[in-house]
């Protein structure tokens, strides 16, 4: 038996190195198992572009990020041979879904996430019951796919737990077989900021690398990593995310930096530049491949519609045995 495998990043613009570490290795590690698991994924990976509107947005930047995501998405090495690779947005049986789902979530449970406190306190002008609901959208996201598995940051585990309750409760009270999902671990499931404070995310300025930076520009933002004076002695957070960084990216340098921060020969500018040349170097077939993909916007359009396609055809077979067994079919 497959496996369902349901992930999906906000179309707020081209994916960063958050984005990459914390879900897309993920993606393609379960489209591509390794040899002799005896296990196969069967994979859908979308752009959440219904999510995106639960937060203050340009309506012309969202059409033009849908279609970024998917071509970093193809470039990174997602196959639509493989994978489903789809727009949420294209695949109305979500929503629906979402709704029938809310009528067992509680206001008070929704309102208490963490996550929905920090984006109050980002757009307190904007709370709206989209952002509400946006784990129950996402609870529906997952399960219209009866997906098992899900790789994405550890940030998302709140969300998760809400997803696996509503699925005990649909099977309990409807006698459906939803699975209770669980997050599928990265290395990278918390990639922390360039400045030192937090994690890696679009919406800090300073605080990320694009999956299309140029050497020149991600060697620029990694030396503004705030470091110290000297090495030795207790890091602090800036030097705490070069070494997080170095692990991700160049692990076999990773022991020989940290004996010469510790002995406080460590020279910063030497481990800040072999830094960005590590990240560099995977991100620059990527890049290649994203230039080729934004020339073949035939072949783009294609995979598009193809796999909103094929997302939809799951997820209506989902939504009829919901009906029937809400007594709505």
């Amino acid at each position: 038996m497959k496996k369902r495998v349901l992930s999906g990043i906000r179309a707020t613009g081209k994916l960063h190195l958050g984005n990459y570490l914390g879900a897309v290795r993920g993606m393609l590690e379960l489209q591509n198992p390794s040899a002799g698991t005896g296990q196969v994924y069967e994979t859908f990976y979308m752009v959440a572009d219904t999510h995106t509107i639960t937060t203050p947005y340009d309506i012309e930047e969202l059409r033009k990020n849908r279609r970024e995501v998917i071509i970093d998405y193809l470039a990174a090495g997602l196959d639509p041979q493989k994978s489903v690779i789809f727009q949420q947005s294209e695949v109305p049986e979500h929503i629906e879904l979402a709704f029938y789902f809310s009528s067992v979530t509680t206001i008070a449970k929704m309102q208490h996430l963490p996550t929905f406190k920090e984006k109050v306190k980002l757009h307190p002008q904007n709370a709206t019951m989209a952002l509400l609901n946006y784990p129950v959208l996402m609870a529906a996201d997952i399960l219209i796919y009866k997906a098992g598995l899900v790789p994405v940051g550890i940030d998302q585990e709140p969300h998760l737990e809400v997803a696996r309750e509503i699925a005990r409760r649909f099977n309990q009270d409807y006698k459906t077989d939803f699975p209770e999902p669980q997050r599928f671990k990265t290395e990278g499931e918390y990639v922390p900021s360039l400045t030192g404070e937090g994690k890696m995310s679009k919406s800090v300025e300073g605080s990320y690398i694009n999956l299309t930076d140029d050497l020149e520009t991600i060697r620029k933002k990694i030396r503004a990593v705030p470091t110290a004076d000297t090495s030795g002695g207790e890091m602090s957070e800036g030097i705490k995310t070069l070494f997080s960084l170095l692990k991700l990216f160049s692990v076999q340098s990773h022991d020989k930096f940290e004996k010469e921060y510790n002995s406080g020969r460590l020279q910063f500018v030497s481990l800040k530049d072999h830094l960005a040349e590590a990240i560099f170097k995977e991100l620059e077939p990527i890049q290649k491949e994203r230039k080729r993909l934004e020339q073949d916007t035939e072949y783009v359009d294609r995979i598009i519609k193809e796999g909103n396609q094929k997302a939809r055809e799951v997820a209506r077979r989902t939504i009829r045995e919901v009906r029937e067994k809400m007594g709505l079919g």
